[in-house]
């Protein structure tokens, strides 16, 4: 069926049923687009479902066409309403479909060989990065203004200390009041990079983390993982030198555990083969290099001893 509006589609029904009941004649033509849109509209209905619902509909109209001379044709009478009846149904059907698409079916934004902005009601600006999706629902903006996010975009976010601004993402949200932050999805690796204002960040049972500008937030592909490493320039340069602020994990593997330590603090782990899978909780934050592998040898009632860039951890004897 050729794309017509569904304001079109309406006035084009209401007149065959006014044709319909006045007995008036139908050409060739408008019975022809009448079939294509009864079949554009009824391929998604189960059929049990229209009979009853016709059903429905003739038992709540036949007391009002109950007239002299109509009782007298049972058949004739049937057959009459059930035409009404099946234009009404068909009314519901594509003011079902209209209604939603109008006011209730969210929408969508994707990129897909290029970076494509999308501007929201509320004055906010969202970038994103080919591949990435965006839905925003009819509601928007609500008291809370909420999106969900696929892939990788950056969001500028109007202002508002009333109304906050949160994006849903694969495991993980970030809650604003008006900032500008990039977030990014790759596989396991999710981060939240801030650029203006604050973010809250919320993951995978480990405690919310909360950043400011030149900050980030990143799980480093490790389920129940968080840390945030601060960006601050090198004296006379440009370059900006990562510093890890923050890591914590919820009932992680000791074996991922010691992955994220030696790549962030450039060292070696040694620990027994037979606790690699223990689960580890713990909160690395504000200790030194020594301090937090201290701790973690505490926590698995280990030993530990230091060989330059190497920690050995072993069974107290």
């Amino acid at each position: 069926m050729k794309n017509l509006k569904y304001k079109d589609i309406e006035a084009f029904v209401f007149r065959l049923w006014e044709r319909e009941v006045s007995g008036e004649h139908r050409s060739q033509k408008e019975t022809q687009l009448l079939d294509q849109w009864k079949i554009h509209v009824e391929k998604n209905l189960d059929t049990n479902h229209m009979k009853k619902s016709a059903e429905r509909v003739f038992f709540s109209l036949e007391p009002y066409f109950i007239q002299p001379g109509i009782t007298s044709h049972p058949n004739s009478f049937r057959k009459y309403v059930y035409q009404i009846a099946a234009v009404i149904i068909l009314l519901f059907s594509i003011g079902g479909i209209f209604t939603y698409h109008t006011f209730f079916k969210p929408d969508v934004y994707v990129a897909k060989s290029e970076n494509q902005k999308v501007y929201l009601a509320d004055g906010s600006v969202v970038t994103l990065f080919p591949g990435a999706e965006l839905t925003v629902e009819k509601s928007f903006p609500a008291d809370t203004r909420v999106v969900d996010l696929k892939g990788d975009a950056i969001f500028s976010v109007a202002k508002s200390k009333k109304h906050p601004f949160i994006v849903q993402a694969d495991g993980f949200s970030t809650k604003v009041l008006g900032t500008v932050f990039k977030i990014t999805q790759t596989g396991n690796d999710k981060a939240v990079d801030l650029y203006e204002g604050k973010v809250a960040v919320s993951y995978g049972g480990v405690p919310v983390t909360f950043l400011k500008p030149h900050q980030k937030w990143t799980n480093f592909g490790v389920a129940r993982t968080a840390a945030v490493i601060s960006f601050r320039e090198e004296n006379h340069s440009q370059k900006e030198l990562p510093s890890l602020l923050s890591l914590s994990f919820n009932d992680v593997t000791l074996k991922e555990v010691a992955e994220v330590l030696q790549e962030n603090y450039n060292i070696s782990i040694v620990y027994p083969k037979d606790v690699a899978d223990k689960k580890i909780t713990a909160d690395f934050t504000g200790g030194s290099t020594d301090e937090n592998v201290e701790a973690l040898a505490f926590i698995l009632g280990l030993d530990v001893q230091k060989e330059k860039q190497m920690y050995i951890l072993k069974k107290q004897p």
